[in-house]
């Protein structure tokens, strides 16, 4: 599909065009190479529904910030004056709509935001505190309370336990309504820190630039008929390394890491998937690759100190493996870390990978969130890599209309619904028809339901 944006209203004929690029058990290339249709998802995708900004350990102090994107517009998140206060602003400038904030992150000094370009300043909730020469402005219908000049701020901006979510759509469910039973993720992530909080592991991340439609990332989250085969040289090595050891009884920290990728397809079969309204999903539950880690025992002394035994094995056998919030974020709770989805371009995106520590744990649980970050989501990782080379095959099989359709058949059927879950083994390709219901939801303004 080729047509301009434009041609995509509200209209039922255009709906069903849109429809029409999705079937039960397949999904036309053009989604992912069609840039009216990237377009069309940032409109009524990314601009609508409830995107991860960052964490509020982020912006500490009064005046700190940090700049993302919503979609495709650009923002700042930053604390205000009043420190209980956190405002995401859209990043420009109400005056020739500069972006203000040129750094990853940074401080405002006493709270005052200045556009590199004319000078404006503006408060850390967006309205216009000042501007240079102002006699230029008298009498000359300009006022400078008009909100039409300062930096807008979001229009919904909601806190859930430390994490910062923005959307903006005017209007939609809250927060806790949008990410309904994923909540539990985030829960189980912050419960997991003996102090009952966490915070971001300092001001830099792992950036991976992907040269492919953001969906092929999003999709192979959930697909674990992959790593068998396309992690196979990384995880034959480390298994060939693990028997050459004197003593089979020996933990190396990096295997593991790196050893669950090599698991068998009875392995993440019995993992499970869960489909989840508004596209959110999840793997495992009671099982996932990371069931196997240590326990430290410092660690679960701590935790046993601030939770007693019984709510501490409550938390610590919550073995979710990967959960997507749709469309902007995926949380590794038992590991800390969270992998974010910048949109770029049809062909292009950016993702994120940010790595949290438990308070209060000792460093060794800190370590292994680093070692798992620097080793399997990093660009120089020996995990990452074999996927982004999959996912530039098919992009460029898809940009060369080798390929019409892209197949979702695995266990077609065969799901289970149950509490207002989809459930199947793990190697189903129910992760990616979930996703589909939820994005033709967005698209159509349909109300599909589970």
């Amino acid at each position: 599909m080729t047509a301009d944006t434009t041609s995509f209203g509200e209209s039922e004929r255009e709906n069903a065009a849109l429809k029409a690029l999705i079937e039960p058990t397949r999904v036309k290339s053009d989604v992912y190479t069609d840039a009216s249709i990237f377009a069309l998802e940032m409109e009524r995708i990314w601009n609508r529904a409830w995107i991860y900004v960052g964490h509020e350990s982020q912006v500490r102090v009064a005046g700190d910030y940090i700049t993302t994107t919503i979609g495709l517009t650009p923002v700042v998140m930053v604390r205000d004056t009043n420190v209980d206060d956190i405002h995401v602003l859209v990043n420009r400038c109400g005056h020739r709509g500069a972006q203000v904030c040129q750094a990853r992150s940074g401080n405002a000094k006493n709270g005052n935001l200045r556009c590199p370009y004319h000078g404006w300043v503006f408060r850390s909730d967006g309205s216009l505190r000042s501007y240079p020469s102002p006699d230029g402005y008298k009498d000359v219908g300009f006022d400078k309370s008009n909100p039409e000049f300062g930096m807008p701020r979001v229009p919904r901006v909601e806190v859930y336990r430390g994490f910062v979510f923005a959307s903006l759509a005017d209007d939609g469910p809250d927060l806790r309504t949008f990410l309904g039973q994923a909540i539990d993720t985030i829960d189980n992530m912050v419960d997991r820190a003996p102090g009952g909080e966490v915070e971001v592991t300092g001001t830099v991340c792992h950036r991976f630039r992907h040269k492919c439609n953001l969906k092929f990332f999003v999709e192979n989250l959930h697909d674990a008929m992959h790593p068998m085969i396309a992690h196979a040289g990384t995880t034959g090595a480390v298994q060939a390394y693990l028997d050459s050891l004197p003593s089979q009884d020996e933990v190396v920290p990096e295997a593991e890491v790196i050893a669950p990728f090599g698991g068998s397809y009875d392995f993440f079969d019995d993992m499970g998937f869960v489909g989840l309204a508004k596209g959110h999903a999840f793997m495992g539950g009671q099982k996932s690759i990371f069931s196997h880690y240590r326990v430290f025992p410092d660690y679960l002394e701590k935790m046993q100190q601030a939770y007693g035994e019984e709510r501490t094995e409550e938390i610590l056998s919550f073995n979710r493996h990967n959960t997507l919030l749709y469309p902007s974020c995926t949380v590794r709770d038992n590991i800390q870390s969270i992998r974010v989805v910048i949109p770029v371009s049809v062909n292009e995106t950016i993702i994120e990978s940010w790595t949290f520590r438990l308070k209060g744990a000792p460093d060794d649980m800190l370590k292994r969130t680093l070692r798992y970050s620097r080793l399997i989501n990093s660009p120089a990782s020996m995990v990452g890599p074999d996927d982004l080379d999959c996912y530039v095959r098919i992009q460029k099989s898809a940009e060369s209309r080798a390929i019409e359709w892209i197949d979702m058949h695995r266990h077609y059927g065969r799901e289970v619904q149950e509490d207002g879950q989809l459930r199947a083994v793990g190697t189903s390709d129910l992760a990616l028809r979930n996703q589909y219901l939820a994005w033709l939801e967005y698209m159509t303004e349909a109300r599909t339901k589970l």
